[in-house]
């Protein structure tokens, strides 16, 4: 064994902070990179933004005029951090003066008494709020019966048993007292009423009564154990038939199946009349919190990163920056911040974080007009005709076009949004496997799943196709070749019912 030295030449990737950023400005939404860019203008002093400090744009004699402008800004915000120095080390308050004396304060005084009053009311459409912030937030089912819980005689015990209650209640409106799963893999055992009522500090066999009061709330049905109880209690508050309460009672799974001559052939009636009381069962509510969420989709929008437009026979890709702010870096407040020495080294660093930011902010919105412009020139035939002629499309594909890495494609297309003639898609929407046809060429999955449910949406609802005829339809009509299982998983994807579910007699 002996000790010696070697050289070595190797290469390796070394995954330096500026490229970490990059990266992770990459996947971001554009909510998410205007939030980053608003946090990185709060902790880098020289860095500004259009909103805040606009940059001089003009041309001629208003180009001067707005760098003087900018200048006298920049030199506003010199003074003000020159004057909290001097505060700091107690030079403010040797006060010149002469400067206080050349101000005329009787002139001052009666430029004030001349001002004319401010409005008592707002006075135009433009010094109203914005429309988001009189939107009214939808009531969550919770809040509802909570509402409900105040204006009843409950007891205290009884009130937080009934707070207990609301607490497990899941988002469809029933009452899930099953164990929830542990970090390790276990089970927390299953809960029951009873327990909750001796945690309450109520008498267990008051319990069901108190339970039984709560589902009698509105909506009818809720804090309900399963389906059938839910179903129970809407059915003896309405006042339905013992025909009806029998049916949910003992046939519930029948009635799933649309089984009538079974249930008829049990309770001994006419199948008439078990077709007249499922049209009255089928009026009850299934799922109590249907009018209620906590997110209010009519509030949700989506504000798309490109906009694809066709300009004659082009189409053009441009980029959404409205709300994104164009940073740039203030040259005045920098210069006069280096000439302090004590600073030098702070803002030298601030500067290079700020350029990485700025050159890292020009890269991604260069990139996604990049992917963008490959994804447009692939699925032409997508913009112009419609969803039906979207092609088969992998990242790889996009990736080779335009010279960059699978990973790098995919951070692209993740939570970003394209405005297109055909609607609003996420760019994750064009890629898709194919599926092959008989004498064509391949088509898209996605494709595929739009004539499935073309097909679904024009069968006779009382003879519902099943899988295998509509895989056979398929093959006839487009000489697409896919299996049975194929055709059930984009027919739950897209959630719709398998044929003995979506029968309907009358």
């Amino acid at each position: 064994m002996e000790i010696k030295q070697q050289l070595k030449l190797s290469q390796q990737l070394v995954m330096t902070p500026q490229l970490q950023q990059a990266i992770r400005l990459l996947q971001l939404s554009r909510l998410e990179l205007i939030e980053e860019i608003r946090k990185e203008c709060d902790a880098n002093p020289v860095l500004a933004d259009e909103d805040f400090e606009p940059r001089p744009r003009a041309t001629g004699d208003n180009a001067v005029d707005a760098v003087h402008q900018s200048n006298e800004q920049g030199e506003l915000r010199i003074d003000r951090l020159e004057d909290r120095k001097r505060l700091e080390s107690g030079e403010a308050q040797k006060t010149d003066a002469k400067q206080v004396g050349e101000i005329d304060w009787e002139q001052f005084l009666e430029n004030r008494t001349l001002q004319q009053p401010l409005p008592a009311s707002r006075g135009g459409f433009e010094e109203l709020p914005p429309i988001e912030q009189n939107l009214t937030k939808q009531a969550s089912l919770v809040d509802h019966l909570r509402w409900q819980l105040q204006m009843s005689d409950f007891t205290d015990s009884e009130k937080r048993f009934a707070e207990l209650v609301l607490g497990n209640l899941d988002d469809q409106g029933f009452l899930d007292l099953k164990g929830v799963e542990r970090p390790d893999g276990t089970r927390t055992p299953d809960l029951t009423i009873e327990e909750l009522a001796e945690e309450a500090g109520v008498n267990p066999e008051d319990a069901p009564e108190i339970l039984r009061i709560m589902q009698e709330w509105d909506p009818v049905g809720v804090c309900s154990r399963d389906l059938r109880e839910c179903l129970l209690v809407q059915a003896e508050v309405f006042g339905s038939e013992d025909l009806d309460i029998t049916i949910i009672d003992k046939h519930l799974h029948n009635l799933e199946k649309h089984n009538y001559q079974a249930i008829a052939r049990d309770l001994k009636v006419p199948v008439e009349e078990v077709y007249e009381s499922v049209k009255e069962i089928q009026k009850l509510e299934s799922r109590p919190a249907r009018n209620f969420s906590e997110t209010d989709e009519k509030q949700i929008a989506i504000t798309p990163d490109v906009y694809v437009v066709r300009d004659e026979e082009k189409w053009t890709v441009t980029d959404n920056d409205r709300g994104v702010q164009r940073l740039y870096i203030n040259e005045t407040l920098t210069k006069q911040l280096l000439k302090d020495p004590n600073a030098k080294e702070f803002i030298g660093e601030k500067l290079r974080n700020a350029q990485w930011l700025i050159r890292a902010i020009e890269q991604r919105r260069k990139t996604i007009i990049r992917v963008t412009e490959c994804i447009v020139e692939k699925q032409k035939e997508f913009f112009e005709k419609g969803v039906q002629y979207l092609k088969p499309m992998i990242l790889r594909d996009v990736a080779e076009a335009v010279g960059m890495h699978e990973s790098t494609i995919s951070r692209v297309t993740t939570n970003k949004y394209v405005h297109t003639p055909q609607g609003l898609f996420e760019l994750k929407y064009f890629f898709n496997s194919s599926i092959r046809r008989v004498s064509e060429e391949d088509i898209a999955s996605e494709s595929v799943k739009q004539a499935i449910k073309k097909i679904i949406d024009g069968e006779d609802k009382q003879n519902p196709l099943s899988d295998q005829a509509i895989v056979e339809i398929l093959a006839k009509n487009d000489g697409i070749q896919i299996a049975r299982r194929t055709v059930a998983k984009y027919r739950e994807m897209l959630g719709i019912l398998a044929s003995s579910k979506r029968k309907k007699l009358f």
